[in-house]
């Protein structure tokens, strides 16, 4: 069926699409499925396939030209749609379904014209993006860094042993907990309950922040209170700026003993250390090498800032919408539970779905930003990934494994995860080629933390 199609840009990477269908094959759609429905349908006297067209028409005039006009539609837009040919920027983005705009006028004597409006991956004109000069902080493994990481370790290596009855709740105990959130009447918000909740005390590692709160509780005991969030909060919980009542009792406490640090730690933690200096070794290898990767991360995404200043793109909603989606999962999925209990839980909170997606807007932006300029440049520069690098990228995943490289190719082919691998490769090639064409000078002192927290 020939379509005649003509494409207007509109604003934010929206598009109208007009199509035209010639009359004739209006006609002819429309006689097909006359045809159809008298072969199978049966009315009161008239045998089952003897309905006479005119009877049909008729009874059934309307109804017919809609359903006419749907499976003329349908076929035109998929022949448009699935032509191998079509520009990928006239093309509807996956998260963007086409809308049909007005609705159009089945006239047998005339083409079937209508529209579609959509939005389309935004037009990219890559700006300067060689030549260029940045700064990242200096920063090494001190021994400050090494000492908390062995202080971790003895941690995850500690003896948890039951408190003495009575005994106060103090940082570094190890607390079980029911919560729950309470409205003004001092009722339990429905789905803000938690039980047997375990964590450390002081390590902030609960949604509602309250381990000051319930320091000095003694097992058995129950506390309510009302915690302010400050709107600057140092956490970014999504609480920022609001005031939560809540309910918390003390089930139970327990106390870690942590094992001194020597030789025998060493061992216990991996029988290839032999002394304290192998296990301190290995640590700084680790943390140097963690610094290595941080350190080119942050180049690149200093870089990348600096293309987007002068490479203005226009996001359409839709692009963005799907980004803020996958952030909210995100979340739902850290407090364990599904996307419909997180909207119930940030509908009571005060704040809403609406305030989170606020804030995170600008993030989400600027990560589609930089994303879509990366994605152009790969492009632009013809970078792809050949047999020769995705072997090279088996055995390198092979020997961090402690597998083999057919053992690691066989879980991307089940797992259909071979072009996920082949377009991170393009990218690395494409970060390694960026690196080369700029200028990243040290800057300032940063210490190990900020710097891998991208505080620095």
């Amino acid at each position: 069926m020939p379509v005649a199609k003509e494409i207007t840009r509109l604003e934010k990477s929206n598009v109208k699409l007009s199509l035209t269908v010639p009359k004739e094959d209006v006609q002819q759609q429309y006689q097909e499925l006359i045809k159809e429905y008298a072969q199978k349908f049966q009315m009161p006297g008239f045998r089952r396939g003897k309905v006479p067209r005119e009877v049909l028409e008729r009874k059934f005039g309307k109804e017919l030209q809609g359903e006419a006009m749907g499976r003329i539609i349908d076929k035109a837009v998929n022949e448009v749609f699935s032509d191998e040919n079509l520009p990928k920027d006239e093309r509807p983005l996956p998260y963007s379904q086409p809308q049909l705009q007005d609705e159009p006028n089945l006239d047998f004597g005339q083409d079937l014209v209508f529209s579609l409006v959509y939005d389309v991956l935004p037009n990219v004109s890559v700006g300067k993006w060689k030549g260029l000069e940045v700064e990242v902080p200096k920063v090494t493994v001190s021994d400050e860094d090494i000492g908390r990481e062995l202080e971790e370790l003895r941690d995850r290596n500690a003896f948890v042993l039951d408190r003495d009855e009575g005994a106060e709740a103090k940082n570094g105990d190890v607390a079980t907990v029911n919560y729950c959130e309470l409205d003004d009447n001092g009722e339990v918000l429905p789905n803000s309950q938690r039980d047997d909740f375990v964590f450390t005390l002081g390590s902030g590692q609960n949604a509602y922040m309250f381990d000051d709160e319930i320091a000095g509780m003694k097992k058995g005991e129950t506390i309510e209170f009302s915690k302010t969030y400050p709107q600057d909060d140092e956490h970014k919980t999504m609480f920022s700026g609001l005031t939560k009542k809540l309910r918390v009792t003390l089930l139970s406490l327990k106390e870690k003993k942590l094992p001194d640090l020597d030789d025998d730690l060493a061992q216990d933690i991996d029988e290839k250390f032999q002394t304290l200096d192998d296990l301190k070794k290995n640590i700084r290898e680790r943390l140097e090498k963690n610094l290595e990767r941080r350190v080119r991360e942050l180049s690149i995404n200093t870089l990348l800032e600096k293309i987007m200043e002068n490479t203005p793109v226009t996001l359409p909603e839709s692009m963005v919408r799907a980004e803020l989606d996958g952030r909210i999962r995100n979340l739902a999925r850290q407090f364990g539970t599904d996307t419909e209990k997180l909207m119930q839980m940030l509908s009571l909170s005060g704040g809403g779905l609406d305030d989170i997606e606020g804030k995170w807007r600008p993030t989400a932006e600027k990560a589609l930003h930089s994303r879509l300029i990366v994605e152009t440049l790969v492009e632009e520069q013809h970078i792809e990934a050949g047999s020769e690098d995705i072997e090279k990228e088996m055995e390198s995943m092979a020997a961090e494994a402690g597998e083999s490289a057919d053992e690691i190719r066989k879980r991307y082919e089940a797992g259909n995860l071979m072009e996920y691998l082949k377009e991170d490769i393009k990218e690395r090639k494409f970060f390694d080629m960026l690196l080369a064409e700029n200028t990243v000078k040290t800057g300032k002192k940063a210490n190990y933390l900020d710097v891998m927290a991208n505080n620095g």
